[in-house]
């Protein structure tokens, strides 16, 4: 009896389990999930995606309180797919979140701008397009000034009577191209007007020297010595308005050197009256011996009123050219008789001339300044001498042997003379070199080249250089005159 109670049992419990078997799947729903992707790579499986998004959240507060944001936004390539599974091994939302800290930052949402010219494309991003846009208007005050800036866009300039400048036109020359993203939290992200003009002026760099004002010290001297242009001194201390504004000792001024990271172009017409040097006439009396000078005439100056069209970028002139020119006062030519047994190839340490005709204007001078062509900062080592026009005559300033002529890619077509009394002087940009060969002897006033633009200009125009003592050492042309 007990063996067939045994038997009975086991049969039951057999019974038992293949029902509960056979009808298990049948009776227990799949549960669902989250699979979590990063980039297309599977990075774990979570319980509840809220729970995770709160938890993100909650880890970026931080991040809220720092840009003033109501809510931190995935990674860009972040992923979560739903799944419905019997069986997973879930991660916790602080495993995941670890993992995704590890590989990409989290975003917020805000504006990218792209700035893109023939150089190459930068990005700048802003949660606010407003902090953008009026940055770049006050980067353009900046270079071109506030009034001049303000009565172009409201056109309410006035008209050119007898001198000044009329604005013809106040362009960014980058494409700007704007679009709403997510921006990854360690991206530089500009929040503040100020801070995104210093950025656009002076670039991701910039640094600034107090510097105490010295007895002596003038705008123009300060800023050869700290190596920037006047321009940019001026944008730094913009209480000094021009390089003529006095400086007492003891004040405090700001200097920077200035990167731009877009280009300001201003095209204006601008109608000025100015000096025509007077040409230093010499006449050779054959029965005088070298070196008995005279003078039969003194020189005095006149002066043109000239209009020129001019583009300037960040405050440097890229070209100027001159549509009319009106002689308000001739100039009267200084007249020198020199003994002329003996042509000298030695010049005069008292008496220099200039090297072209009247009615030029200079557009560059011997300062510290960012090169228009290359981007990078140096010192403009001559003066350029524009507004002649092409194949404008150039002229030997002094008596001496012609040392170079040649091409290079910097200087263009030039001219190197050696005055044999200490002095060098460069003439480039050349169109074309006139008769003289290497080792000739020339005179003041003689005809060495016609003006152009060949190597690195922007412009038709004659970058002229002085050199004291020494090949390459450069002084300002205007310590001979």
């Amino acid at each position: 009896m007990k063996k067939v109670l045994i038997i009975i049992l086991l049969l039951v419990v057999a019974a038992v389990t293949a029902y509960l078997g056979f009808d298990y799947k049948h009776s227990i729903e799949p549960n669902h999930y989250y699979q979590v992707y990063l980039d297309d790579e599977l990075l774990g499986t979570i319980k509840s995606k809220s729970e995770f998004e709160k938890y993100v959240d909650k880890r970026g507060e931080y991040i809220k309180n720092r840009y003033n944001v109501k809510k931190i936004l995935s990674p860009n390539g972040l992923e979560i797919r739903r799944i419905s599974t019997y069986d997973a091994e879930l991660s916790t939302v602080e495993d995941i979140y670890n993992k995704i800290v590890d590989k990409k930052a989290f975003t917020i949402a805000g504006y990218q701008f792209t700035l893109t010219n023939d150089n190459g494309s930068k990005v700048i991003y802003v949660l606010d397009k407003d902090v953008f846009e009026k940055a770049v208007t006050k980067a353009i005050e900046t270079f071109v000034g506030t009034e001049k800036y303000d009565s172009f866009l409201n056109n309410t300039q006035t008209e050119i009577e007898t001198t000044g400048s009329y604005t013809n036109n106040i362009y960014i020359d980058e494409k700007i191209t704007p679009k709403a993203v997510n921006i990854p939290v360690n991206e530089t992200i500009y929040t503040d007007v100020d801070e995104l003009t210093t950025y656009l002026i002076f670039g991701k760099d910039y640094k600034k020297e107090i510097y105490e004002i010295q007895p002596g010290d003038t705008i123009s001297k300060v800023a050869f010595n700290h190596e920037i242009g006047i321009s940019e001194f001026l944008m730094s201390n913009p209480d000094l308005t021009s390089e003529n504004n006095l400086l007492f000792p003891g004040e405090k001024v700001i200097i920077a050197q200035t990167n731009p990271q877009l280009s300001v172009v201003i095209e204006e017409k601008i109608v000025e009256d100015v000096d025509d040097i007077f040409q230093v006439i010499e006449q050779v009396d054959p029965d005088e011996l070298v070196g008995h000078d005279k003078v039969l005439q003194e020189g005095e100056n006149g002066m043109s009123r000239l209009t020129r069209n001019t583009k300037k970028i960040n405050g440097v002139f890229i070209y100027s050219d001159t549509e009319k020119r009106e002689i308000l006062k001739p100039t009267i030519d200084k007249i020198i008789s020199k003994g002329g047994k003996i042509i000298p190839n030695v010049g005069s340490l008292t008496s220099w001339g200039w090297p072209t005709e009247p009615g030029w204007v200079i557009t560059d001078d011997f300062v510290w300044r960012i090169n228009p062509i290359t981007g990078a900062r140096e010192l403009h080592s001559g003066i350029d001498i524009a507004g002649l026009g092409y194949y404008a005559p150039i002229y030997a300033t002094n008596n001496g042997t012609v040392e170079t002529k040649r091409y290079s890619y910097d200087y263009g077509n030039h001219v190197i003379i050696n005055h044999n009394n200490g002095y060098y002087t460069l003439y480039a940009h050349m169109a074309d070199f006139s008769t003289q060969q290497v080792g000739d002897t020339v005179s003041r006033g003689e005809l060495i080249g016609y003006m152009g633009m060949t190597g690195y200009a922007t412009g038709v125009h004659l970058h002229y250089e002085v050199w004291e003592g020494c090949r390459f050492c450069r002084i300002s042309p205007w310590s001979i005159y």
